[in-house]
């Protein structure tokens, strides 16, 4: 308990970091992400079904309770594309998007996110993230990018298109409206879009999304796009967050339960795995839990302000950490001098047309799918399947049910590669000059008549029993006169009672053929198990062995010395002791 409340604690170890020269650099990275984060914001809030000032409220608020709370000392939080996507795609299930019904219910839904992320992170839940495959945050996002880019095509275009519903869905409302296509629209959308791009190629460190953005506004005046009927945005209601409880029922939150809880879950997988890659190259530590408590805070606090959810962002983390921030300090004064920024540019919103906003989105969506590390995935059949299951789930049906598939595919892949242990047969080689085993299959490597060295990798439970017999009885069948079984347990961290019982199974097995079965095993866990089910009471102390020479040297004398007498191969080291009266036609016995 007391860990868990000092995670509240409003004097936090980062605060101590901060001096004049650390202020200086964290003044600096603030102002630049502030010049990013206002075009951004907007963008965000309108991917979420809000008006523009709700993206702002949440890149306030948001950003400065994770800073503060959380434990990374670059990373910033707030609005972020892919949580806008699911924000959207859940709640416009239940109410018309822009409503004061769609807002009251993304307003609870991020109180909702932050209590549930709240409870994790106090509970120290942050372990079972790491449990999650990166192939489905992969496929969720290019999902996501892919439902952002479609529902921003009709802003480009300039037509109105009805919201709602899948990405086939929306291109197909999209094409019959596409006769109404205003090419001043497209203009301006292009041009916003080329300005980013050019900015990007010139110099990174650029404000590419706000200097896109005033082009794009300039664009729309030199075009007079109001008098060619080219939506622009309306002038912000509000430039202040204030305190303000949302209105919606008992039966509403049950509805939204599921919309909070996939939206706490994305949060976190974001703002974790985020926050530890720039621990990782930076050289701090990252402490998961009390991310997730910063996240909690953030949200549940920003519900209460206007704010919708929110997480980490890879690009203005990154980009923080390349302007020089040294701690979370950079953070809040971003939110500091994005709501200063927002005081004087606030009356020139009017002025922005819908296409410009419409244009930054796109190149966001495009950014959102990490084409390299799709094709690295590719390369493994199993986070393949994966990275499908989660991406087709989010084009073909909600996306909010993407993360689910996700999930489940990897248990179930995790659950079928448990059940499938790698049984192998071993045999020593040398490889420059040194000693070693290999897989004898493998590497056509010459194998005992009489004995049979394998390694195991993986369980042995109820589960991979099955799997387990069936790859020793094609063993025995390949090699029927290999009666002496010498099994390392080395790759095994597990046994229960189905698979102690497999293990005495085939030691009477082994020595009612007339062989022996003797087992390498080192790993406590495994040693403690061997003996609390019964394994080494039929095995025999004096056949369980630390390595495989102490396993040899006590097998190889059991042998039969008249198959000896006869074998030209000389597998083992032990065989030189062995009786030798064969040659082959390739020449003398030889040992490896």
């Amino acid at each position: 308990m007391t860990d868990s409340l000092s995670m509240l604690y409003l004097r936090r170890p980062w605060m101590a970091r901060v001096d004049r020269a650390t202020l200086g650099a964290d003044a600096l990275a603030g102002l630049t992400n502030a010049a990013i984060v206002l075009p951004q914001g907007m963008a965000f809030a309108i991917i979420a079904g809000l008006s523009p000032h709700y993206g702002l409220f949440t890149a306030i608020i948001t950003t400065a309770v994770a800073a503060f709370w959380g434990s990374s000392s670059v990373m910033v939080s707030g609005p972020t594309t892919a949580i806008s996507a699911v924000m959207f795609t859940a709640i416009s299930t239940y109410a018309v998007p822009g409503t004061e019904t769609y807002i009251a219910m993304a307003l609870t839904v991020t109180v909702m996110v932050g209590m549930i992320q709240l409870a994790a992170g106090l509970a120290r839940l942050g372990g079972l993230i790491a449990f999650i495959s990166h192939s489905v945050i992969v496929g969720f996002t290019a999902a996501a990018a892919i439902l952002i880019g479609v529902s921003q095509l009709g802003g480009a275009l300039g037509v109105e298109v009805a919201g709602g519903g899948g990405v086939f869905e929306r291109l197909s409302r999209l094409i019959s409206a596409i006769g109404g296509t205003k090419p001043t629209a497209v203009v301006i959308a292009a041009v916003t879009l080329l300005c980013i791009l050019a900015i990007q190629r010139i110099d990174k460190r650029m404000p590419a999304y706000i200097v896109a953005l005033a082009a794009g506004a300039a664009m729309g005046w030199a075009l007079d796009a109001p008098a060619r009927s080219v939506a622009m945005f309306s002038e912000l209601p509000a430039v202040l967050p204030s305190f303000l409880i949302p209105d919606v029922g008992p039966s509403q939150i049950i509805d939204l339960l599921p919309a909070a809880a996939t939206i706490a879950f994305v949060g976190l997988l974001e703002a974790i795995s985020i926050g530890r890659s720039f621990a990782v190259r930076r050289g701090e530590k990252f402490d998961a839990n009390q991310e997730i408590v910063g996240q909690g805070l953030s949200n549940a606090i920003g519900g209460l302000f206007q704010c919708y959810a929110g997480s980490g962002s890879f690009t203005r983390s990154g980009l923080n950490a390349e302007s020089g921030a040294r701690t979370p300090l950079a953070a809040i004064l971003a939110a500091t001098f994005l709501l200063a920024l927002l005081l004087i540019l606030a009356p020139l919103v009017q002025y922005i047309p819908v296409p410009a906003i419409s244009g930054i989105i796109l190149y966001v969506a495009w950014r959102l799918i990490n084409f390299a590390e799709i094709r690295h995935i590719l390369r493994s059949r199993a986070e393949t399947a994966i990275l499908a299951a989660t991406f087709l789930t989010g084009i073909l049906t909600h996306l909010e049910l993407a993360i689910v598939a996700g999930v489940i595919a990897s248990l179930v892949l995790f659950l079928y590669d448990s059940a499938h242990p790698f049984v192998g047969v071993g045999a020593p080689t040398y490889v420059d000059g040194h000693r070693c085993f290999k897989n004898a299959d493998r590497f056509n490597l010459p194998q005992c008549p009489q004995l049979r060295m394998m390694r195991m990798h993986g369980p042995v439970f109820f589960a991979s029993g099955d799997a387990i017999e069936m790859s020793l009885r094609k063993m025995d069948a390949e090699r029927p006169d290999q009666t002496n079984l010498i099994l390392e347990l080395k790759g095994t961290e597990k046994i229960d009672m189905a698979g102690a019982d497999l293990l005495i199974s085939e030691i009477l097995r082994a020595r009612d053929r007339g062989g022996d079965f003797r087992i390498i095993a080192t790993y406590p866990g495994v040693l403690r198990q061997l003996v609390r089910l019964g394994v080494m009471q039929v095995l025999g102390r004096n056949h369980l062995h630390p390595n495989k020479t102490s396993a040899i040297a006590k097998a190889a004398p059991t042998l039969s010395e008249d198959i000896c007498r006869t074998c030209g191969l000389r597998v083992f080291h032990e065989c030189a002791q062995r009786p030798c009266g064969a040659s082959n036609d390739d020449g003398p016995a030889r040992s490896v």
